[in-house]
């Protein structure tokens, strides 16, 4: 339901700016025998001593054939954008039920089991934090990193020792630095399968494993 209800959203944005110009368009024909009309009464009524330059007419027209011309462009942009809104909804939709692995830092914690792939570079001590959804520190521990891409694995146990209950959680992977101060970010990536897809002022956001990971954030897609 995710998905589906993000694409009709973004379908109905693109919609409402076509309607948009086209009721712009409905008005400016509307008007359109007023306007003559006007004209019209202004050339009758003129002094005929003293009669406007037919430029000054001609200036009007022109004035209207330009206001008339961005109005019709304006049409063209809303039925672009409604081509292009469904072109990028279908395009989202081939990442349903498909594996994806992204950059980030946080996932859910299922049946007591949650795992993060960071990159350490050469490795070295570290401290891990995972914080849980409202931003709490659950867990934290100082650590060795291996050389280079590894995951690091996580139980559930906090650090006061009872099992945390399953849910989003986030980690923090800070290296040591030459002060002693965890304060070199160790990058994280996160994996699992697309369950839904939501659109956002933001973009393309993809529910995995409970977990929302914003589309551009995607490193790899793979088939299940």
């Amino acid at each position: 339901m995710t998905g589906i209800t993000g694409i009709s959203e973004q379908s109905s944005a693109a919609a409402a700016a076509a309607n948009s110009a086209s009721s712009a368009k409905s008005a400016l024909n509307s008007n359109y025998e007023l306007f003559l009309s006007m004209l019209t009464t202004q050339i009758q009524n003129q002094d005929p001593l003293d009669p406007t330059d037919s430029s000054k007419y001609t200036e009007q027209l022109v004035q209207y054939s330009s206001v008339e011309q961005q109005i019709k462009t304006n049409d063209q942009l809303g039925n672009l954008l409604q081509v292009m809104a469904s072109s990028t909804a279908s395009s989202y939709v081939s990442y349903l039920g498909t594996n994806v692995v992204a950059a980030g830092n946080t996932t859910q914690l299922e049946s007591g089991e949650a795992s993060w792939t960071y990159d350490a570079g050469d490795g070295g001590k570290a401290r891990v934090e995972v914080r849980n959804s409202l931003g709490a520190v659950v867990y934290s521990a100082d650590t060795t990193l291996s050389q280079g891409r590894d995951t690091f694995e996580w139980d559930g146990r906090t650090s006061a020792g009872s099992q945390a209950p399953d849910g989003e959680y986030s980690i923090v992977i800070g290296r040591y630095d030459a002060n002693g101060a965890p304060s070199i970010r160790v990058g994280t990536e996160v994996s699992g399968t697309v369950e839904g897809i939501e659109f956002t002022a933001g973009g393309a956001v993809l529910t995995v494993g409970g977990a929302r990971i914003p589309a551009n954030a995607v490193i790899s897609v793979n088939r299940t």
